[in-house]
């Protein structure tokens, strides 16, 4: 059976946790920052994790990660 091929976009944007959950970052964090509030930005820092309906698409994309 042949190899799957690793998403490349996908792979640079999600991690797998040791339990299996799909970690990203989050987004509104790159420009036009200085209107939105310093607790805002600096809550964007935390990594989120995709919901186990999205997790499950996202595995198929990232097979060997």
């Amino acid at each position: 059976m042949p190899k799957q091929k690793t998403n490349r976009g996908a792979a640079k944007r999600f991690d797998l946790t040791k339990s299996g959950r799909v970690k990203h970052a989050q987004a509104f964090k790159r420009h036009i920052l200085t209107k939105k509030p310093t607790k805002r930005t600096r809550n964007l820092r935390k990594a989120e994790y995709l919901t186990t309906t999205e997790g499950r698409t996202m595995k198929k994309l990232i097979p060997y990660k």
